[in-house]
């Protein structure tokens, strides 16, 4: 990919988070181009998943500036919730729609072209067909993070955020994670994701922006 004359899909300019005046994330600046993912790496508690909340707009900062295709990303622009795709942390589900009325829900709000059809095939790509009739709470963990997982992919999306994506999957379902964010990166997607698996990062991303402890 030719990334000369690409604009920025997302622009991270210093931003720094704190907690009780200690800082958490403090002067990180990275920009994420269309078509290219960049996995956040760093140990458990250094702030890769509030780093991803503030790129989505879900916690605020206290310095810098975050930018989607130039405009200061905020959460409750619509432009913000069309573009980006998010699993952070185990989302919240609809006590009483089941696994398929969920993800059909997601894809007409969301503009989907062919709701019914993206539906059908994201739940056989990542085997919830026998789980289509289920309420999330009845869902086995993995099983929970698949429909997650579906739920950023049966919607419209220039962005995907994701909060350690390989978690409770097996061998098979990290090869086909590994394949599908190459898909998404041939489409144009921008993929920021924080992991813990060398493999998955080695095969899918085009940089690495490491939080320090």
């Amino acid at each position: 990919m030719d990334t000369s004359t690409t604009p920025d899909l997302l622009h991270i300019s210093g931003i720094s988070k704190f907690y009780s005046n200690s800082p958490i994330l403090k002067n990180i600046s990275f920009s994420l181009l269309p078509g290219e993912a960049l996995a956040v790496i760093g140990p458990n508690g250094s702030g890769k998943t509030t780093l991803l909340k503030c790129v989505a707009g879900i916690e605020g900062i206290d310095e810098g500036v975050i930018t989607l295709s130039g405009k200061e990303v905020r959460e409750s622009d619509p432009a913000v919730r069309a573009a980006m795709a998010c699993l952070l942390d185990d989302a919240d589900y609809f006590p009483d729609l089941s696994v398929i009325d969920h993800l059909t829900l997601y894809a007409w709000a969301h503009g989907a072209a062919d709701p019914d059809g993206v539906v059908e095939s994201v739940m056989h790509e990542l085997d919830l067909r026998t789980a289509a009739d289920q309420l999330p709470i009845t869902l086995s963990s993995g099983q929970r993070h698949r429909l997650g997982l579906a739920s950023c992919l049966v919607r419209p999306r220039r962005v995907l955020l994701l909060d350690e994506p390989e978690q409770r999957l097996d061998a098979k379902g990290r090869a086909w994670l590994t394949s599908r964010f190459q898909a998404e990166k041939a489409a144009g997607v921008g993929i920021l994701f924080s992991s813990h698996d060398p493999e998955l990062i080695d095969a899918t991303a085009d940089r690495i922006i490491e939080v320090p402890a």
